[in-house]
């Protein structure tokens, strides 16, 4: 198999992720935090380096114990999204955001609580800054945006904006789904004050495993109880972190394999990874590009790009590309919304039954990307 839906979840993972999974649930597979026997403590200490390592890979700003765990970004994006709104209050997002966004901040605005902004994206893709802050009001309390589009790639510019909440007093939370671990980030520089992650894409982690990071100052209103492990005997949920925002029994297999995944970014180097998978990104675009009835979306450079490409086949529809793909080519990819309908609102492509999505990986190979290239040219041969 070709796998070329990296965008989805990365494949494969680097065998250290498989063998430190392995290694450190048989022989530590128990509850940390719970209890004083050495293997709980040992266990304890791994949760808390995966803690420190994410924090010093986004420059969070400080205390580890603020980098919280969930199942991934959508659980992490609910918890958050809904402990900031206010009954009464604005909130402003893009339409390029995932439905792990919009569908929470859907849901309270149909509920009445909150009233939302969509900030549209300009041909290349990306946000306008002073569209973000011409749409910010008096009750504004917080923008929500992605790192970088999962339908088109496109890395948003976060120092702007955050200068923008900044300046106008305004929290900041980036879906960074797409970015974390694909592209250096510096929440502190950027002015980000809440930055939302999923372990099993650029992470190299496995799934079920996610989380988020939150700067002093910003106050998330607790929407889940239970044990922490610790001070059982206080009636209400621990108001500090990391137990503010999380509840019951971690998943610990998961933080293992996001521990070793962020071992090995860090040793091979985002930035490193990152050049290698935008310029095997860039020959797929120009690849695609060059046939005739095809058109791609966004895809115009590769400076604030991720290896991320959309594109449809004049006469066909997305999903059977993606089915003579998978068939006929054994390459595996991404057809539909990509749970992103407004950006497909926005391109024109709603009607039509989305795109067919390709996204590289960091085991991506040169003659993978030759071979979908090819691959696309005989299909549109067909209708030509």
């Amino acid at each position: 198999m070709i796998y070329l839906d990296n965008s989805a979840t990365s494949f494969p993972k680097p065998d250290v992720v498989y063998d430190f999974m392995t290694n450190f649930y048989r022989k530590h597979g128990v509850n940390p935090g719970r209890s004083g026997f050495d293997a709980a403590v040992e266990t304890e200490e791994i949760v808390f380096n995966t803690r420190k390592l994410l924090t010093e890979l986004f420059n969070g700003g400080g205390d580890p114990n603020r980098l919280t765990f969930s199942y991934n970004a959508t659980d992490s994006l609910n918890i958050v999204l809904q402990g900031l709104a206010e009954k009464g209050k604005h909130v402003i997002t893009t339409m390029l955001e995932h439905n792990s966004v919009l569908r929470p901040l859907y849901c309270m605005q149909q509920q009445g609580i909150i009233d939302v902004t969509y900030i549209p994206f300009n041909k290349d893709g990306y946000v306008d800054p002073d569209d973000i802050k011409k749409a910010i009001r008096p009750n504004t309390k917080f923008v929500a945006c992605t790192h970088s589009s999962n339908v088109i790639g496109t890395i948003q510019p976060l120092k702007e904006i955050g200068k923008i909440c900044k300046d106008n007093g305004l929290i900041f939370v980036v879906d960074g789904s797409q970015g974390a671990g694909s592209v250096p980030l510096d929440m502190v520089d950027c002015g980000i004050d809440v930055y939302v992650f999923t372990g099993h894409k650029c992470l190299m982690g496995p799934t079920g495993i996610g989380g988020s990071y939150v700067r002093e100052g910003i106050d998330i209103r607790q929407t889940r109880f239970g044990g922490t492990g610790v001070r059982s005997a206080v009636k209400t949920h621990l108001e500090e972190y990391p137990y503010r925002l999380e509840a019951g029994t971690i998943n610990l297999l998961g933080i293992a394999g996001l521990n070793a995944g962020v071992k090995w970014i860090k040793e091979q180097g985002i930035e490193n990874i990152h050049q290698r998978e935008i310029l095997l990104w860039d020959k797929l675009r120009k690849g695609l590009q060059s046939i005739e009835g095809v058109t791609t979306y966004c895809a115009n450079s590769i400076e604030n790009q991720n290896p991320v490409l959309s594109f449809n086949i004049k006469g066909f529809d997305a999903g059977d590309v993606g089915t003579m793909l998978d068939v006929d080519y054994d390459i595996a990819c991404r057809t539909g919304l990509q749970c992103a309908p407004r950006v497909h609102e926005q391109i024109g492509t709603i009607d039509i039954h989305g795109t067919v999505r390709l996204s590289v990986g960091a085991f991506t190979t040169d003659a993978e990307i030759d071979t979908a290239i090819n691959a696309v040219k005989e299909i549109a041969a067909i209708r030509n």
